[in-house]
């Protein structure tokens, strides 16, 4: 065998060094804070109302007796009587960010959506997740935590959390589709009411100023934050129990929007006794300021026909505050929540004094 004689080669230049360890956390730019990313943000992001009413006139879904609350109204979630003397409820609701700490939002919008089954009667039964994300914007870990937040208010709720549907989308928007059950013949429902009986307010206004507030200057609010994710069901429960046939929750449309579609539907009038009203913290100094959502002043704008005010301009902006994952609007007494009005007897008119 033939000797093989070692060969030797000139040395190249030396093999580029890798990076032992990641930039230092402070030199990494911030992620965007949630709320710069949505033009609106949270129920203040909705179609305005007259508009959305332009568009869903003359559509009519399925009728029959089945159907025991539908489209006519604008009711919060639609009724279908099954059998065994139950009824399903089934709504949906999403929103863009109205807080920056995703967690928050995730159960902020969660109790949202659930809000419209408490707001008729009904039990939240099962949801699924309603998703839309910015990939190439933020992290999928805040998305994780938007998604943790909503499991966690449906946890509270009881209302089992599967599955869903997500799309990538340059504006973050969350919510759910929620699915109910009732007691056909214990529903609370927006023609239900009649004059004499209490209005009562289950939570404070003022949401939709502080969320605007906190989108500019990013402030965090921690009353507004715990008054959004506070769930209606103990509301809802007390509402049926103190024999109530009339509620909506105040959300999108504001205190003086859902209550015109309330006295609309009911063929009756009603007196909103300003001073009555509850507001959260920093409320009346954020419209002072001049934080109004573009959907307060779109809320009035079209329910302003329909009020007889005696108060100030800013009191009935702050009536038609933009609420996000507000409280329930019950025509009767609940126990444990200001009443801040009635119905009365008379043409659909708001009067607010």
């Amino acid at each position: 065998m033939a000797n093989v004689t070692a060969m030797s080669f000139p040395a190249g230049p030396p093999a580029p060094s890798l990076p032992v360890s990641s930039p230092p956390a402070s030199r990494l730019p911030p992620p965007p804070r949630l709320t710069t990313l949505a033009a609106g943000g949270g129920c203040a992001c909705k179609i305005p109302p007259g508009e959305l009413e332009e568009i869903v006139a003359g559509l009519a879904g399925r009728s029959g007796d089945s159907l025991l609350v539908g489209l006519e109204h604008g009711d919060d979630a639609a009724v279908v009587r099954i059998d065994g003397g139950r009824a399903v409820v089934a709504t949906a609701d999403f929103f863009t960010p109205v807080v920056d700490d995703p967690y928050d939002w995730g159960r902020i919008a969660a109790a949202n959506a659930m809000s419209d089954v408490y707001a008729v009667g009904g039990e939240p039964l099962l949801a699924v997740n309603l998703l839309g994300w910015p990939r190439g914007t933020l992290d999928p870990g805040m998305a994780r935590d938007v998604l943790r937040g909503g499991a966690d208010a449906c946890a509270e709720a009881g209302c089992h959390l599967a599955g869903g549907h997500s799309i990538d989308d340059p504006e973050p928007k969350y919510g759910l589709a929620v699915t109910g059950i009732a007691d056909p013949g214990r529903l609370l429902r927006l023609e239900s009411g009649c004059p004499g009986l209490p209005l009562t307010l289950t939570k404070p206004l003022g949401v939709g100023v502080l969320n605007n507030r906190h989108k500019a200057t990013g402030e965090r609010f921690e009353e507004a934050v715990a008054s959004m994710s506070a769930l209606n069901r103990d509301a809802s429960r007390a509402a049926l129990v103190s024999g109530a046939t009339c509620a909506t929750d105040v959300t999108g449309f504001g205190l003086l929007g859902h209550l015109w579609k309330l006295v609309r539907a009911s063929g009756c009038g009603a007196v909103v006794e300003a001073a009555a009203v509850p507001y959260l913290a920093g409320a009346r100094e954020c419209l002072a300021a001049g934080y109004v959502p573009g959907g307060s002043r779109r809320n009035l704008d079209w329910v302003g026909p329909h009020v007889d005010a005696a108060v100030a301009a800013d009191e009935l902006l702050l009536l038609a505050d933009a609420q996000t994952s507000g409280g329930l609007l019950v025509a009767g007494e609940v126990p444990g929540h200001p009443v801040v009005g009635e119905l009365v007897a008379g043409p659909p008119v708001i009067s607010v004094r």
